[in-house]
């Protein structure tokens, strides 16, 4: 029989051999990711229309809010609620830079240093003919399901839509009917872009936002313009297109040479 003694050693040492399992992820922090993963798709969105979406309670919400705004991934946005007149703008949640660098700009450091080289070695031509190189393998790709969409403008924004967020750019499009006594021609979709892999290169290289409307424009069949961009400071880029116009009988190209509004520069738009 074993001694009084002898049985906290014993203790001891099946302590010492039993290994805890692996810490399951904290609740909060998978909570939280589902937050920000909304912010990205629906912003700006309010913390009402979170909770909403996620089936959060009020207080979850926003408690999960505070601490991705404290942590820098996200911030506040003042938006004016349309026909609201003078009162107070509403709060609107949309991801920050630092928000949108998390989700993958690696090495665009690297990228921009070495284009500004290319620049100073073969001029601004020759970043324009990179930018619409790796833009064409987008148009290549994108090009058969625009095309299955039809004729029909919407339908192919539509398309477009679809294969932006495939390819991680967390995209969307709406449509505007135009009511009376607004003209018909008004109509359009708004095709919205959460997030821009390349956004801090575009921001000093406004060519390849300008390339990819132009791609775009091609893409649908009609002149579209951009109407804010995440490189220029905007919550998103949005894309404004116009349904309800005949489709484009020139390139993008000619439309820009001629003077058409819908053919306006991204590094001359104006910040949202």
């Amino acid at each position: 029989m074993s001694s009084p003694t002898s049985m906290p050693s014993r203790h001891a040492a099946a302590a010492e051999a039993f290994v805890a399992p692996p810490a399951l992820p904290d609740a909060d922090d998978r909570t939280r990711d589902r937050v920000l993963s909304a912010v990205l798709e629906n912003g700006p969105v309010s913390a009402a229309e979170l909770g909403d979406l996620l089936g959060f309670t009020p207080a979850a919400v926003r408690r999960h809010l505070d601490h991705l705004e404290r942590s820098g991934v996200i911030e506040v946005k003042r938006v004016a609620k349309a026909g609201s007149g003078a009162g107070r703008p509403a709060r609107r949640y949309v991801l920050s830079s630092q928000g949108q660098s998390t989700l993958g700009d690696d090495y665009l450091n690297i990228a921009s240093s070495a284009l500004r080289r290319l620049q100073e070695l073969a001029g601004e031509g020759a970043v324009r003919e990179y930018a619409e190189e790796r833009f064409s393998d987008m148009e290549r790709r994108y090009a058969p399901e625009v095309e299955a969409a039809g004729d029909d403008i919407t339908a192919r924004a539509m398309a477009l839509s679809k294969a932006l967020s495939r390819d991680r750019f967390v995209a969307s499009a709406h449509s505007i009917e135009a009511k009376a006594p607004l003209p018909a021609a008004l109509s359009s979709v708004q095709l919205c872009q959460g997030h821009c892999p390349i956004q801090r290169l575009a921001a000093e290289f406004p060519v390849f936002c300008d390339t990819e409307t132009k791609v775009f424009s091609r893409l649908v069949g009609v002149d579209v313009r951009r109407l804010s961009t995440l490189a220029q400071g905007g919550h998103v880029c949005t894309t404004h297109i116009p349904t309800g116009r005949p489709a484009a009988t020139s390139s993008p190209d000619v439309a820009e040479q001629s003077g058409d509004p819908y053919q306006e520069s991204n590094n001359q738009q104006e910040r949202p």
